[in-house]
């Protein structure tokens, strides 16, 4: 009679994931619309398409504590952590106040956001 042999199931690797398409760049002036940062105001810093998430200026500001090197000095640094892209909207430049963004290709193939509310085209900052 032959023994019973349990095989090890073979565990998924996790593959990284795509980039997404974020409606925010850096430079964009945005507004906080949910969690302890609601209705504060900054300008992207960073944007970071693999994981979905922008980080704001003055928003989400965490404390890390930092060793001492040879190089740097130690101690307790505060800055800005990454929060997820839906939680912030851009503002309107005609209004000021925050809208949702439409896509427009140009005749010449560019793509173009425009304002919900009022119409008006949102230029990349670059």
């Amino acid at each position: 009679m032959k023994p019973l042999v349990y095989k090890k199931a073979k565990r998924k690797r996790i593959t990284a994931k795509h980039a997404l398409t974020m409606h925010l760049t850096k430079g964009d002036t945005v507004q906080v619309i949910s969690g302890d940062d609601k209705g504060k105001r900054g300008t992207v810093i960073k944007a970071h398409p693999k994981t979905g998430k922008v980080t704001i200026e003055g928003v989400n500001i965490v404390k890390k504590h930092k060793r001492a090197t040879q190089t740097a000095e130690g101690g307790i640094i505060e800055f800005a952590a990454p929060i997820p892209a839906a939680k912030a909207m851009l503002i309107d430049p005609k209004s000021g106040e925050p809208t949702r963004i439409r896509r427009r290709r140009d005749a010449d193939g560019t793509v173009e956001r425009i304002a919900v509310k009022s119409g008006m085209p949102i230029p990349r900052s670059r």
